[in-house]
């Protein structure tokens, strides 16, 4: 909707990950070198962590961007609770191969018969694990042995860790990942953008979509804006896309600090609690989704949160009575019209 008003090209502050929006933040920069210097060791494991929204996926997709592919073979695979051969299905799928097998043998001989083929044409093998925190130990320890295979004194598949803060605190506490933790040759945690960088952030996104000065924001503006996402990529994406449609919708050019307050309370209008009848908060109490554990803008109580939900569902019931009601009038009138006429 604001694209047009602004004469974008596109929107610039999308919550998918995109490498093509990657901002070289400090911290991005940082943990860029960081695998880089792995890719140059060949060897080991590289362990990013961050917290929710801070960039991690979007790191590791820039990351693809940048290998030379006729250097690497690269593969993706995002963790959920997966055993030690589910994960190995996943990896023997990721690149490429039938991950069907009658046993863990012959997965493990078709991934290292590739691994081998490739490294024969001069090409490394890459995994990167996102959201490694869901990974049981059970699961690192077979990321581990996948590290075993070698041509000489060259591995063939070297291994990203990618996860949220708790994944960097168990592996260096666990002591059955001892092992694992003996290969780690690097580690990062991601930090939020820094006070300063956010301007330079807002124009980076902006200038890729055709973006020519409008709107402008403020220094003010920007500053508000850093007060309210606290510098995580994520929140500050969505409240300036909700920003470029509140300044659409209301035909404004420049924004100003003013406009951001009036979004950031439109946005936690979203969430305000709603007085509600006991009687609707059984049916409601799994009326959750995956997405109300982030809350960009304000950090609401869950008891809050529930209570906004209940009377929004208790709105709509209200509003499905109604129009039930009516029908129901409306059906009882045609009854009668009809029972009238069989009597005529």
């Amino acid at each position: 909707m604001y694209e047009s008003f602004y004469n974008l090209q596109g929107r610039p502050f999308q919550l998918t990950p995109d490498p093509r929006f990657y901002y070289s933040s400090r911290t991005h920069k940082k943990a860029m070198a960081y695998l880089t210097y792995g890719l140059n060791q060949g060897e080991g494991f590289i362990i990013v962590t961050g917290d929710i929204g801070t960039g991690k996926t979007t790191l590791v997709r820039h990351l693809f961007d940048t290998l030379d592919r006729n250097e690497f073979i690269a593969a993706m695979i995002v963790s959920t609770q997966l055993s030690a051969e589910d994960l190995l299905r996943s990896v023997v799928a990721a690149f490429g191969l039938d991950a069907q097998a009658e046993d863990k043998g012959q997965l493990l001989s078709r991934l290292e018969q590739h691994l081998r083929e490739q490294f024969k044409m001069g090409r490394r093998a890459l995994l990167v694990v996102d959201e490694a925190q869901n990974l049981s130990n059970a699961a690192l320890e077979e990321m581990r042995m996948l590290s075993n295979f070698q041509e000489g004194d060259k591995a063939l598949i070297q291994s990203f860790l990618v996860g949220q803060p708790e994944f960097r605190e168990r592996i260096f506490v666990a002591p059955e990942l001892e092992q694992l933790r003996q290969r780690v040759i690097a580690t990062h945690h991601l930090e939020p953008m820094e006070r300063e960088e956010l301007a330079f952030y807002i124009e980076h996104r902006l200038k890729l979509v055709g973006w020519d000065n409008d709107p402008c924001f403020t220094a003010e503006a920007v500053e508000a804006i850093y007060e309210h996402s606290a510098g995580v990529p994520r929140r500050l994406n969505t409240l300036c896309s909700r920003v470029l449609l509140y300044g659409s919708l209301e035909e404004i050019h420049t924004i100003d600090e003013e406009v951001i307050n009036a979004v950031v309370a439109d946005m936690s209008s979203d969430t305000r609690p709603v007085v509600s009848t006991s009687s609707a908060r059984p049916m409601a109490q799994h009326a959750t989704s995956a997405n109300d554990a982030s809350i960009p803008l304000e950090t609401k109580a869950p008891n809050d949160e529930m209570e906004g939900r209940l009377g929004k569902l208790e709105d709509m019931m209200k509003s499905q009575d109604e129009t039930l009601q009516k029908l129901t009038s409306i059906m009882a009138q045609l009854a009668a019209g009809g029972s009238k006429g069989d009597d005529g």
